[in-house]
């Protein structure tokens, strides 16, 4: 029988993953990680709710602790990229170091051939490209092979997503009813785990030197038009919260960090025909030699463009069909082939 580590937040998408797991035969220990005290996915709910589904269906539950790790590869990450006026992902980091990072080192430790999740994605055998692919589930919307690209390459072969084949979070809340899961009504966490309460800013002031200094709002010809905040109190595109009266509506479009300035301008100069990345990780292909034509996703919740892209040494190059709007620096692009990853990088 072999053995899967089943990484548990105590929500609906894992415990039914429980489940799944071990109707296909599948020797299940469940595990939670103590990533950060008193976030949504870090509190004694949390770990209840989990280790209740275990006992439920039969399965072993484990809680590790690794906050200082979460810091380091995740707070830490997050404080950097608003301090130099990028706009970053925390999940894209927490899923590559913690959840395909150390809970994979753990999954060793404990003797199983698996690690899963509860994410909307898929992996499976592609005889096309002679490799295990990561691939994009069938539930549209919700699918989130876009934080998944920088997962270690090599796992691929070693990760079981069990709702990869679910249309809706629906059909994965009736299977939780069905069964009795007490967290089957349980409502979906939509916030950055470690900032219940939406307030990033403020977790940013309470927790480094980031405070609000504040600085010019100028145009691209560096004329003054108000004042801003600090610099980590807004990200490319944005439009509400300017305060500045003009004739037409201004966005943000850049910054200049050593004059401490946010740079606005009118709709049309948010749109970049290409862009730049870079912390490349390749699923699909060993190396991109040459132009391939792909779609990109340049955030969770855009949607997909045709582009084509190229790589040259530590970064690749996109050049979109159509010019994209609101590029943000720490972003991710990522590369897809039909439902395919072909893997992404960090917009610089």
């Amino acid at each position: 029988m072999k053995k899967v580590l089943l990484g548990m937040s105590g929500g609906v998408d894992s415990s039914v993953s429980a489940v799944l797991l071990k109707e296909q035969g599948y020797e299940v220990i469940g595990t939670t990680l103590e990533l950060f005290a008193g976030s949504s996915c870090c509190n004694i709910n949390t770990y209840l709710d989990a280790k209740n589904v275990c006992k439920e269906i039969g399965i072993p539950h484990f809680t590790f602790d690794f906050k200082n790790e979460f810091k380091k590869y995740v707070i830490d990450d997050f404080i950097n990229c608003y301090s130099n006026c990028k706009t970053p992902n925390p999940c894209i980091e927490c899923n590559k170091y913690m959840k395909f990072g150390i809970m994979y080192e753990k999954a060793k430790e404990l003797g199983c051939d698996y690690i899963a999740t509860g994410h909307y994605a898929k992996t499976e055998y592609s005889e096309k490209y002679g490799r295990t692919v990561l691939k994009k589930s069938k539930a549209g919307k919700k699918d989130q092979s876009y934080v998944l690209w920088n997962i270690p390459n090599d796992l691929l072969e070693h990760i079981i997503f069990p709702l990869g084949d679910f249309e809706s979070k629906d059909e994965i809340r009736q299977i939780a009813k069905e069964k009795k899961l007490k967290v089957a009504h349980k409502p979906d966490s939509e916030d950055i785990c470690f900032i219940p309460d939406g307030n990033y800013k403020k977790f940013l002031e309470n927790n480094s030197s980031l405070k609000p200094i504040e600085g010019n709002i100028v145009n691209i010809k560096g004329e003054i038009l108000g004042k801003h905040s600090g610099l980590y109190n807004y990200t490319i595109g944005q439009r509400r919260g300017l305060g500045i009266s003009n004739p037409v509506p201004l966005f943000v479009i850049g910054f200049d960090k050593e004059k401490n300035e946010v740079i606005v301008g009118e709709e049309n100069e948010l749109y970049k025909s290409e862009l730049l990345v870079t912390d490349i990780n390749l699923l699909l292909f060993d190396k991109i030699d040459d132009w391939l034509e792909v779609d990109v996703k340049t955030r969770y919740s855009s949607m997909q463009a045709k582009a084509k892209i190229k790589q040259e040494n530590e970064f690749i190059k996109v050049v979109f069909d159509n010019p994209q709007r609101a590029i943000t620096p720490g972003q991710s692009a990522v590369f897809y082939i039909d439902d395919i990853v072909v893997g992404g990088g960090k917009i610089i």
